[in-house]
C-alpha cells in the first residue's frame, strides 16, 4: 500500500511537557557533552504518562499484555477521526450516539476522538494546563459497553484521560472542581457525579476496557485538525517495552 501523506498527531514532549496529575515529569541531563567527551549523551527519567502515550493493559489489569507483546497489526490498522468539539464542553459526556452520528464506526476500528481539547495543550496559543487535564469532556458506561460491541483495536483522545477527568482520582484531589463538575453534570443531564459514575464505574473506560484488550492513547495533537470526520490507517508506535504497563511513543494517520 503507498500512503499519499501522513498525519503527525503527536504532542512534542520536553521537560516542560506536564504529566497527568500526581506522575512524575520527565528529567533530562546531559552526562557526556560533544566539547568535553567528543559526543552528547542523555539520561532521560520520566513516568510513562507523559505527553502522547499508549496506556497499556497491564497499567490496570495485571494479567494483561505487556507494549512489547502488541501485535504490529493491532497497533496499526483502520481506523477513523470523528470530531466531537462542536458538542464539547468542561465536564460534559459524550456518547456513542455522537459519534455514530458523525461517522461511521466499523467493527475491529481504531477510534480517535477529537474533543478540540488539545488546544490548551502546553504548547499550544491557548495553553490551560487544568483545563486540559481536569476539565475535559469523557464518556460513561454505555460508551464502554458499545465499544466493546464494535470490538474496537484502541481509542485515541486529545486530551489528559480517555476517562471523565472526574471518574478519576482527581474527584478526590480537587473537591473544588469535582462541585462544580457535580453542578453542570446535574444542570445539563439531570444527574450528579455519584449517579452517573457510581463506585463499580470508577476509571470504566481502564477497568472495564482493558481486560477486553481495548486500550487507548491519550494526549494527542499535532495535526489532528487536518483529519476530522474521515477514514484513515492509524499507527501507535511505542518502544518495544518488555514488561512495560504503557509507554510514550507517537502517532500517525496515514492518507
Amino acid at each position: 500500500m503507498i500512503f499519499n501523506k501522513m498525519y503527525d498527531l503527536t504532542q512534542p514532549i520536553g521537560v516542560q511537557t506536564p504529566p497527568w496529575p500526581t506522575y512524575e515529569p520527565l528529567q533530562l541531563k546531559y552526562f557526556k557533552r560533544l566539547s568535553s567527551n567528543g559526543a552528547n549523551g542523555q539520561v532521560l527519567t520520566t513516568s510513562n504518562h507523559v505527553g502522547t502515550h499508549l496506556d497499556g493493559e497491564r497499567h490496570f489489569w495485571t494479567a494483561g499484555r505487556d507494549i512489547a507483546s502488541l501485535p504490529l497489526d493491532y497497533l496499526v490498522s483502520d481506523g477513523v477521526v470523528v470530531d466531537l468539539s462542536d458538542m464539547a464542553e468542561d465536564y460534559s459526556i459524550y456518547t456513542s450516539k455522537d459519534v455514530e452520528d458523525r461517522v461511521e464506526v466499523k467493527e475491529g476500528d481504531i477510534l480517535i476522538i477529537n474533543t478540540g481539547y488539545h488546544k490548551y495543550a502546553w504548547d499550544q496559543p491557548e495553553a490551560d494546563e487544568q483545563r486540559y487535564m481536569m476539565m475535559h469532556p469523557g464518556p460513561a458506561m454505555e460508551f464502554a459497553h458499545w465499544a466493546i460491541k464494535k470490538k474496537l483495536k484502541w481509542i485515541g483522545v486529545d486530551c489528559g484521560s480517555a476517562d471523565h477527568p472526574f471518574n478519576t482520582k482527581i474527584r478526590d484531589w480537587r473537591p473544588d472542581l469535582a462541585k462544580k463538575a457535580d453542578a453542570y453534570l446535574k444542570d445539563k443531564y439531570g444527574k450528579g457525579l455519584e449517579e452517573i459514575f457510581p463506585g463499580d464505574h470508577y476509571q470504566l473506560m481502564h477497568v472495564v476496557m482493558f481486560p477486553k484488550h481495548i486500550i487507548h492513547a491519550e494526549n494527542l495533537g499535532g495535526e489532528i485538525d487536518k483529519i476530522l470526520n474521515r477514514r484513515l490507517t492509524v499507527g501507535f508506535f511505542p518502544w518495544r517495552f518488555v514488561g512495560g504497563e504503557s509507554s510514550i511513543g507517537r502517532c500517525v494517520a496515514f492518507e
